[in-house]
């Protein structure tokens, strides 16, 4: 759990000092602006990826999944993002809340969870170095 939480802090804190963004995304209200992505020189074959999901008021992400390799550390920097993972139940995090997603997890819901203000979240992936597409549309 403790090297966990490292390399989670450590990517954020290197995805939040980058100037600029790398790649942009529009879709339904939601932006996706990748902020960082380096191999981890001591861990052969995996890399650190970082990107802020902007959502607009009352905006949502498809029902989706991630990169089979990837551990994802999510963390709320503003307003509140509504979320539910696999089984498990339906929360409400706030800015300053953070959460993880195991490898292989669906993400039923991922959406804004205020009507009138707009949320933001960082999303920071530990994944195979080859593995390219972060986010699949589950139909």
């Amino acid at each position: 759990m403790k090297i966990r939480t490292i390399i989670a802090t450590s990517g954020a804190a290197l995805a939040i000092s980058m100037a600029g963004p790398i790649y942009a995304h529009d879709s339904e209200g939601q932006t996706v602006t990748k902020n960082f992505e380096e191999a981890i020189p001591n861990i052969p074959g995996k890399s650190l990826i970082a990107v802020e999901v902007d959502y607009a008021s009352d905006a949502a992400s498809a029902s989706h999944t991630h990169a089979k390799s990837a551990f994802i550390y999510d963390h709320v920097i503003s307003g509140a993002i509504e979320s539910k993972m696999n089984d498990g139940e339906t929360r409400i995090y706030r800015a300053g809340d953070s959460w993880s997603e195991p490898p292989g997890a669906t993400h039923s819901i991922s959406r804004n969870a205020s009507k009138s203000e707009p949320a933001k979240l960082l999303a920071v992936f530990v994944l195979d170095t080859n593995d390219k597409v972060l986010t699949t549309p589950v139909k």
